[in-house]
């Protein structure tokens, strides 16, 4: 009985360092666009966000049930070690998307945590395969698109209604509206996220003995998850605020007001009757809604394919660590010992990769189209060694040969047409040789 306890302590420490990753690692479901826009500044953000997932945590425990109930069959034979390793294989799946500045969700991978190792130690008859697909799956395929399309036709009306209205005046009403939209989602994040964790929580006090089977999340519980999800808020996921603030679309302040809204009412909706929704899809889809519903708004393709990429891989990658580390837990203590271990020398790894290009708030809203992570994976830029400036993608040889050419910019006071007609016409025709090489023979 005293290492069943033991165990379950170390279970219930793992599951909110979990959740503590949920809280950084989603921060930019709620506040990206309000960052992005410069309607509340990147530190005030995450501190509201913070606030407002904290009380969510105490709204509902629908989705709760749905993790601690629903998804594993309590009765099958789980041990807290089983737990133990789908939380682990979430936990690093976390932080491999963070690093990669990728918006995934967090949901999945600790649902694929646990069906991996569950599946690995146990067999698929603990897996209620009915509830995944109608609460999980199904979720995850509608969600991003519902909340897409609610987005899109947002933006429209929004854009539509205030055709006639000064847009500077109308700018102002949007970003007020864009701070209340932001502590929706925040408020309606912690409703939905921070229950994961209560959820698995209480499934290990209800493998362990502690409680009994269907038993509703104690109030220490709850008030646990809402804490560590809370405290993860307030640092604030940098990399991935910077993905979906910028690197999706150019959000200007109605479409941050519409797609945070439609958003919002998805993800409370999918609380309500206790969809295990993730967030990240929803508030990914709203923005590419917002992107679409703009007159001109471009979505940029080629970031939102690498997240749904992301997405796909979340289930099965999340699920592939969890199973590995399963097995190699239920071989007894030294098990357990050795899957914490390779646990905290990963992580411990991953957080040193990140310093070596670190974003936080000072240069969040840079660039991050072209940027380059250690990885290797398309993500943030690095951080600027002195006062944080707009970051620019790096002149190529035939960006510098032109530039080398090019006429100076006209005195103050000069026209811009008339200097450049008078450059053309000062300028004398460079001989062939003098010209820069084509793109093709310098590519």
């Amino acid at each position: 009985m005293e290492h069943i306890t033991l165990l379950i302590g170390i279970v219930i420490v793992t599951a909110l360092v979990f959740d503590f990753t949920n809280g950084f690692h989603d921060t930019a479901n709620a506040m990206a666009t309000t960052i992005s826009t410069g309607a509340l500044a990147p530190r005030a953000a995450v501190a509201m966000s913070a606030v407002l997932n904290l009380l969510g945590a105490f709204l509902s425990i629908e989705v709760a049930k749905t993790i601690s109930s629903g998804i594993i069959d309590e009765g099958s034979g789980i041990r807290p070690e089983v737990i133990f390793a789908g939380l682990v294989g979430a936990i690093i799946w976390n932080l491999l998307t963070w690093l990669a500045g990728l918006p995934s969700s967090s949901s999945h991978a600790l649902m694929g945590g646990l069906i991996g190792a569950t599946l690995a130690a146990v067999g698929t008859g603990a897996v209620n395969g009915d509830v995944v697909v109608m609460k999980v799956l199904i979720p995850a395929l509608a969600a991003p698109v519902v909340a897409g399309l609610a987005s899109l036709f947002a933006t429209r009306l929004t854009y539509r209604v205030a055709r006639h209205a000064d847009e500077e005046r109308t700018a102002k009403g949007y970003r007020a509206g864009q701070i209340t939209s932001a502590a929706l989602v925040s408020l309606a994040h912690g409703t939905n996220d921070a229950q994961k964790t209560m959820g698995v929580i209480t499934l290990a006090l209800v493998t362990g003995g502690a409680l009994a089977p269907g038993s509703d999340p104690p109030v220490w519980v709850i008030a646990s998850a809402g804490l560590a999800i809370a405290l993860g808020t307030y640092l604030g996921g940098w990399r991935i605020i910077r993905t979906m603030g910028k690197g999706i679309t150019d959000i200007q302040p109605p479409q941050g007001f519409a797609a945070q809204t439609s958003a919002a009412a998805t993800i409370l909706a999918s609380s309500h009757i206790g969809f295990s929704l993730s967030t990240t899809h929803v508030c990914s889809g709203a923005v590419m809604g917002s992107g679409l519903g703009r007159k001109g708004g471009v979505v940029r393709w080629g970031t939102a394919g690498r997240m749904i990429v992301g997405w796909a891989l979340t289930l099965p990658a999340a699920g592939g660590i969890a199973a590995g580390a399963a097995l190699l837990a239920g071989q007894g203590d030294w098990g357990v010992t050795t899957v914490a271990v390779l646990a905290l020398a990963l992580c411990g790894a991953i957080w040193a990769r990140s310093r070596r290009a670190p974003v936080d708030h000072t240069n969040v809203n840079g660039d991050s189209s072209t940027a380059v992570e250690p990885t290797g994976i398309p993500g943030p830029a690095a951080e600027p060694t002195a006062e944080p400036a707009p970051v620019s993608v790096p002149a190529g040889v035939v960006t510098t040969a032109v530039r080398a050419v090019a006429p100076p910019p006209p005195p103050a006071g000069v026209a811009v047409g008339s200097a450049e007609e008078a450059a053309a016409s000062e300028t004398p025709t460079p001989h062939p040789t003098d010209r820069p090489a084509s793109a093709s023979s310098l590519s």
